[in-house]
This record gives C-alpha cells, sequence and structure tokens, in this order.
C-alpha cells in the first residue's frame, strides 16, 4: 500500500473511532477520492476497516459482527467473563435449581458452581451441560431438540412449555446486545423461547453481559432491560446497573 492510500485509511479509521458508520460515498468525499479508490485502499489495507451495505465500519466494532460463532467467540473477554462469573456465583444458595444460558459467557460460572449446595442447574446448552455434566453433587437437566452446532445449543417448539414447568430460583441470562432503549438481543431466533421462559419462570433473574454488549442490537430482540432483576457487568455501565 502507498503512502496516500495509508493516510486515507487512517482519516476514516479516525472518523469512525467512536463506532458508527460511514457511507462510502461520504468517505470518498471526505477524502476527496472516487468511491472505486476507497475500494482498492480497503483492499490493500490491513483488514481495519470494511464495507458492509454500502457502509464504510470498524472491524472490530461487535455491532457489526454478521453471524456469531462460539468457537470464535470463546476467548474474546475471557477475563472480564471469569470475574462477571465470580461475582455472579455468589447469588448461588445451597439448594438452589438455576437457569444457565447458552453461549460463552456464563462458561465460567457452569464449570465453577460448588459440588457440596445440591444445585440443579437447568440448560440447553451443550458446552454448559459438558462442564456441569462433570461435577459432583449437581443435577443436571438438559432441554433437548435440534441441534445448532453454531450456539451449541438445542431448540424445539415444547422448549418453553418445559422451562415454564419447573421452580426455577434464578436464571443467569446472556445476551449479545443490551441497549437501553431497544432492550436485549441475541444472534439467534432459536434461543429466544428459552430465553423468554426463563425470565417468565425464575424467581430471579440475572442478566451477565460485558462491557461490549452495551449499546449493540442483534436480530433477536428477546426482552426488555427492565425484565431482568440485576445486571452483573462492567466498565463503565457497572456503577449505574450492576450490584454492589
Amino acid at each position: 500500500m502507498n503512502e496516500r492510500a495509508a493516510r486515507r485509511l487512517a482519516r476514516l479509521s479516525d472518523a469512525l473511532a467512536r463506532g458508527g458508520s460511514l457511507r462510502l460515498r461520504d468517505a470518498a468525499d471526505l477524502c476527496g477520492v472516487s468511491e472505486m479508490t476507497i475500494r482498492r485502499d480497503l483492499a490493500a489495507g490491513e483488514g481495519s476497516l470494511k464495507l458492509m451495505g454500502g457502509h464504510l465500519v470498524r472491524s472490530d466494532d461487535p455491532r457489526y459482527a454478521p453471524v456469531y460463532d462460539l468457537a470464535a467467540q470463546q476467548d474474546r473477554h475471557a477475563e472480564p467473563k471469569h470475574r462477571l462469573c465470580e461475582r455472579a456465583a455468589r447469588r448461588i444458595a445451597p439448594g438452589d435449581t438455576l437457569f444457565i444460558d447458552c453461549g460463552t459467557t456464563l462458561m465460567p460460572l457452569a464449570a465453577g458452581l460448588p459440588g457440596d449446595y445440591s444445585l440443579t442447574v437447568v440448560t440447553y446448552a451443550l458446552n454448559v451441560a459438558n462442564a456441569v455434566s462433570v461435577l459432583p453433587g449437581v443435577r443436571l437437566i438438559l432441554l433437548g431438540g435440534v441441534y445448532h452446532g453454531s450456539s451449541r445449543s438445542f431448540a424445539s417448539e415444547a422448549m418453553g412449555d418445559a422451562i415454564g414447568r419447573l421452580g426455577i430460583n434464578k436464571a443467569f441470562l446472556s445476551a449479545a446486545g443490551v441497549h437501553r432503549k431497544k432492550g436485549l438481543s441475541c444472534f439467534h431466533f432459536h434461543e429466544v423461547a428459552p430465553k423468554q421462559a426463563a425470565i417468565a419462570t425464575a424467581a430471579h433473574r440475572l442478566l451477565v453481559v460485558d462491557a461490549s454488549k452495551w449499546g449493540v442490537i442483534r436480530p433477536a430482540r428477546f426482552a426488555g432491560l427492565e425484565e431482568v432483576d440485576e445486571v452483573i457487568t462492567d466498565g463503565e455501565f457497572a456503577a449505574q446497573d450492576a450490584p454492589p
């Protein structure tokens, strides 16, 4: 890449530093070149910027991730997830029946459950079930159906009713997007029914999310932020929404 192209990409990156998107036409105008030149710059660049539907966005902006793949998410924000799950685990009492949602955020919670609490875990996530199944003294209820490999979770039409028939003390929920006005959302529509059933059934609903999920909207909305009782989070949102 030549120096002029590098300068153009740096200028565009600065323009998108606070997130959002920039129309290709506006990006070209900002740099004083044609849209084709911007396309060539992007092709020659290191991939920090990308085109989506005629708009330029930062590749590391989670709001524009096209798909969710659990394997790819496994190591993202790993340390914050462990810290949040340590805080979440303090809410667990002996004898509790817990709903543990799918995804990677709650894996440290599932893997670290105390074996002397006589706990029951309800989940539709295979990775959660695998972690819980090796824990002594923890009873597992795995809700089955059609398996979805991208999220390592199951789906069935009867799953919501099955959850509704259980007595759940605490539901630990995850979300791929948290927005104050638009609510809680995830990538996959098959996750909506079990999440909503857990929210409707559990005595106490806890949302566990790291700061990267805030301000993000994903395709499948499953609840409003006001439908959870407690938010366990980090970053600038912790003081406002998380318990002490």
